[in-house]
């Protein structure tokens, strides 16, 4: 069975995350979907809310990839998460050059502490490669229109967190 690992913060969850969920679910039998806990971030929904948007999403938008999708969090080195969940390809997404340089240094180090674990990139398709969760969020808590960024559900809780 061949394992993929998609991590991120998701908070929260965006239609470019949908996106990129969505087209690596062609490459793997088995999707996990790894929630960082990642306190330094200071993220706007709680954990529990990021996973359980996240299960809400995936069970309205990857019920028919045929691919099973799974959520795990986790707080420990991504490579530890990828061994803790069997995962032999962990899959980041980009939207810019300026993602490249970053995931560029990650993926040297991941190779050093473990070389059995391959990173795939994927774009996200052109009219979702400029969404990003700090921007949704500041546009959300500014009274902006997030509609065109997020699901009506993900939409719904923003709204709720800034009113």
């Amino acid at each position: 069975m061949r394992i993929g690992l998609y991590p991120g913060t998701f908070d929260p969850i965006t239609l470019g995350h949908l996106d990129i969920i969505g087209r690596a679910a062609a490459l793997v039998d088995r999707l996990v979907i790894g929630v960082a806990i990642n306190r330094d971030k200071g993220p706007l929904f709680d954990l529990e809310e990021r996973v359980a948007m996240i299960e809400a999403e995936c069970q309205a938008h990857c019920r028919n990839l045929g691919t099973e999708v799974v959520v795990h969090p986790f707080e420990n080195l991504l490579i530890d998460c990828a061994r803790d969940v069997g995962a032999t390809l962990i899959i980041r997404g980009l939207r810019a050059v300026a993602d490249f340089e970053y995931e560029y240094q990650m993926v040297g180090m991941n190779r050093v502490l473990d070389s059995s674990i391959e990173t795939v990139f994927l774009m996200a398709e052109a009219k979702h490669q400029a969404i990003a969760s700090r921007l949704v969020k500041e546009i959300a808590r500014l009274g902006g229109d997030v509609s065109k960024f997020v699901t009506p559900a993900v939409e719904a809780a923003l709204i709720a967190k800034f009113s």
